[in-house]
């Protein structure tokens, strides 16, 4: 078994990828982080959005990442660079983790999220210790909770108050699987 966060892996699966983030990505990077759409329902304190150059944001990301959480590129052999999928809140003791994934607007509707999921979903439960995977969403981020559902996730707790970074708590959904 590996030991979450001990390495950046490299994670294939058909025609997604999930890698290391690298100076490459920084123009569709940039694209994403840009665009209020996909930020819509996101919390507003994420690392990407942090500083306002995205070169800066590539050469730390895995400085102050890899401590907390492990953030991939998502990449499609059809698209390049697709997106951001996140491995956070590590609870080592309980064998927990929170997974996410944001997409470029120009990816979306193409099964990237479901296939990105099912990888991630898959790394975590074959090749390591987790034995627990959740996500939260916001209540009407409905595209995020279909993707959840294909992939296997149960609500359990809807309509809870929580804190995205927004002047006031943001009414989410908790998933698990």
């Amino acid at each position: 078994m590996k030991k979450l966060f001990s390495e950046i892996p490299y994670i294939q699966s058909g025609t997604v990828i999930l890698k290391a983030v690298t100076e490459e990505d920084a123009d569709s990077l940039r694209e994403m982080v840009n665009d209020p759409d996909v930020y819509r329902y996101l919390p507003t304190f994420l690392f990407e959005q942090k500083y306002g150059d995205i070169g800066h944001v590539i050469r730390h990301l895995y400085d102050e990442c890899l401590k907390e959480s492990l953030i991939l590129g998502i990449h499609t052999e059809e698209d390049g660079f697709c997106g951001l999928a996140e491995m956070y809140g590590l609870r080592d003791e309980i064998h927990k983790i929170s997974v996410g994934y944001r997409l470029l607007k120009r990816c979306w509707g193409k099964g990237i999220a479901s296939r990105t999921l099912r990888l991630m979903t898959g790394y975590l439960l074959d090749e390591t210790d987790i034995e627990i995977i959740t996500a939260s969403t916001m209540v009407d981020n409905r595209a995020s909770a279909r993707v959840l559902e294909k992939n296997g996730f149960s609500l359990v707790v809807h309509d809870v108050p929580e804190d995205w970074g927004y002047p006031e708590p943001t009414a989410a959904d908790k998933w698990i699987r």
